[in-house]
């Protein structure tokens, strides 16, 4: 994924995984959204993304090129959404993007990061594990809004 300001989307794409609101708890010194708040917001909604693939424990392995775009401000709403980018042998990988949008104005959400999150399937002992490939191929052939967006 290139960052650079022609690359910057101009809409959501793929599902929306996650919705919450950023609270004053979650800001740091200058009382903008703390970073790693909104990073973790992504993972969860990796995560949750990684369910709609195959229902097992899976972690995050990597976290590919990450810029943020605008702030967060305390009471704006903070919507993730998750597209589906490739699926591997153990792994699977989701392009995810956060919009925000102020409580307090009529303008249009903005876009605030994106990055590529990569997830491994992994056994109860914590070792790397096999997707099922007819899981996979169930999933995907419910045309599951996450790979269609």
């Amino acid at each position: 994924m290139d960052n650079s300001d022609t690359a910057k989307l101009d809409k959501p794409i793929g599902a929306l995984t996650l919705r919450t609101t950023a609270m004053p708890a979650d800001t740091n010194y200058n009382g903008d959204i703390f970073g790693g708040w909104i990073m973790s917001q992504m993972d969860l909604a990796g995560a949750i993304a990684c369910l709609d693939v195959e229902r097992s424990r899976f972690v995050t392995v990597a976290v590919k090129s990450m810029r943020f775009w605008n702030p967060v401000h305390t009471g704006d709403v903070v919507c993730v959404y998750c597209k589906l980018s490739s699926i591997g042998k153990s792994s699977v990988s989701f392009h995810i993007n956060v919009w925000a949008k102020s409580r307090l104005s009529d303008e249009d959400h903005v876009l605030v990061t994106e990055a590529e999150y990569i997830y491994v399937k992994i056994e109860h002992s914590g070792k790397s594990a096999l997707l099922d490939p007819e899981k996979v191929k169930a999933a995907l052939n419910k045309n599951i809004k996450l790979f269609l967006v």
